[in-house]
């Protein structure tokens, strides 16, 4: 009887698996599949005809370009600027043993618990209240705010386990804190701060709730002219919008490879002691 319920249980578990990863990569073949349909109009999917009208319908559109153009240019200045700030306050939290630690972790790590729509109507006020009108000002300051708890919590995560007495060890050697920092903490949580920086910059492309009180007529980013397209002119050039967003993310990720290496950037993985 034991038996039967463990193979019970485990087939089980092999069929909530595979219902997950349906649901997961479906949709996306299904938006791959639709975008390259040479109908007029959405039909039944699998499409009856292909070809590559709607990418060339999105990379003939100045409206989806500019709003690309504005969601990478964001994504990049976001991702620094968050990893930086992040990666700093990360490792003030982790060298911090007053009082008031939990409180300042808590402050950091908010906007994960706030509600997108919330963050985007008050940064709105906020920005309107100290003058400031320029979309992409606005929208650089809000994607800030949203990504920056990831890569808070993403180095902590990397810093968790690295003695104090390595980087103690470095500068009783002569190295000094900045260098002892370069050359032992810094390699030891590496697998945390690069995947902040992931994360950063994939949830900036995403964005759609914060920077839709954000936006300016000069400055949108792609999902925000997505959705705005959907709502005034829906066709399936937004399936090749959305295509063309997914390949951008895996493009970074490709690149940092063949670059550099993952396996050299992010490393063999946290550091435990």
């Amino acid at each position: 009887m034991k038996r039967f319920i463990d193979n019970a249980a485990t087939w089980l578990g092999i069929v909530n698996i595979t219902i997950l990863l349906v649901f997961l990569v479906f949709p996306i073949v299904v938006a791959i599949a639709m975008s390259f349909d040479d109908r007029e109009y959405m039909g039944q999917f699998p499409p009856t005809e292909y070809s590559f009208r709607w990418y060339k319908s999105f990379f003939s559109d100045a409206y989806y370009l500019k709003g690309l153009w504005t969601s990478l240019l964001l994504a990049l200045i976001t991702t620094v600027v968050s990893t930086t700030a992040g990666v700093s306050a990360a490792i003030a939290l982790d060298r911090y043993t007053g009082s008031g630690k939990q409180v300042l972790e808590s402050l950091f790590l908010s906007p994960l618990i706030v509600p997108a729509v919330v963050i985007g109507f008050a940064l709105l006020l906020f920005f309107a209240m100290i003058g400031i009108f320029d979309g992409f000002t606005r929208l650089v300051g809000g994607h800030i705010i949203i990504t920056f708890p990831y890569t808070v919590r993403t180095t902590l995560s990397g810093l968790v386990g690295i003695r104090k007495t390595l980087t103690e060890a470095a500068m009783s050697l002569g190295a000094k804190e900045r260098q002892a920092f370069w050359d032992v903490t810094f390699p030891l949580a590496r697998t945390g701060i690069v995947a902040g920086s992931v994360f950063a910059f994939a949830f900036s492309m995403d964005d759609v709730a914060v920077s839709l009180f954000l936006t300016s007529p000069d400055s949108y980013t792609l999902p925000v002219a997505m959705v705005s397209m959907m709502r005034t002119n829906f066709d399936l050039t937004i399936a090749a919008a959305a295509v063309v967003l997914m390949i951008f993310t895996f493009a970074l990720i490709l690149v940092l490879d063949w670059t550099i290496g993952l396996d050299r950037l992010i490393g063999k993985g946290v550091f435990r002691s």
